[in-house]
């Protein structure tokens, strides 16, 4: 049975205590329409991740962005990826397959600097980091994956690409509520 995008979105978002506020306390919902995921997706450029929109709900915010990876060999050494602070992310495969590794002995490197969009943007503090016996486990298109906040995650091998959504609760509020990516007519980034 396929699930479709917006069944995974409404899954989510039900089962996490969201209510927006709209004009005079009313609440209201946040829309990410197909065509906003495929026209953020076509314009994925240097940066993988692009952040599509994000929302304020009751406790903090709830974001969603889309990301793309290209082939990636494996070299057999430790996993190099990202530890998010912060924000935990939930993975809708989009397209694509890889094997996805999650949490090990992780050794710490720097935490990026403040004023960047991975940081004020896409996952709020976050550093990199490399990883030795993880979890791993071979996901692809219609797959979902739960990742809490502090937990090391990164691709050790994809044969071809990976697309997929990244829906990002954010109960600290370090992401930007109301931001919504300019290809869909947010404000331009500086």
């Amino acid at each position: 049975m396929r699930i479709s995008i917006l069944s995974v979105l409404t899954m989510i978002l039900a089962t996490s205590p969201v209510q927006t506020q709209g004009l005079q306390g009313e609440p209201f919902a946040t829309d990410i329409t197909a065509e906003e995921i495929e026209a953020v997706t076509a314009a994925i450029g240097n940066i993988p991740d692009e952040q599509i929109k994000v929302a304020a709900i009751s406790q903090g915010n709830v974001a969603v962005g889309v990301l793309h990876r290209g082939r990636l060999e494996n070299t057999g050494g430790p996993a190099a990826g990202l530890v998010h602070r912060d924000v935990s992310e939930v993975y809708y495969m989009l397209s694509g397959s890889g094997t996805l590794v999650t949490g090990g002995n992780v050794s710490a490197g720097p935490d990026f600097p403040a004023g960047i969009a991975v940081v004020d943007v896409l996952v709020g503090p976050s550093f990199r980091a490399t990883s030795e016996g993880g979890r791993s486990r071979q996901v692809s298109e219609g797959d979902v994956v739960i990742i809490p906040a502090g937990l090391f995650h990164a691709w050790s091998e994809i044969p071809d690409h990976v697309t997929y959504l990244s829906i990002r609760p954010d109960p600290n509020g370090v992401l930007p509520a109301g931001y919504v990516n300019p290809v869909i007519g947010g404000p331009p980034e500086n």
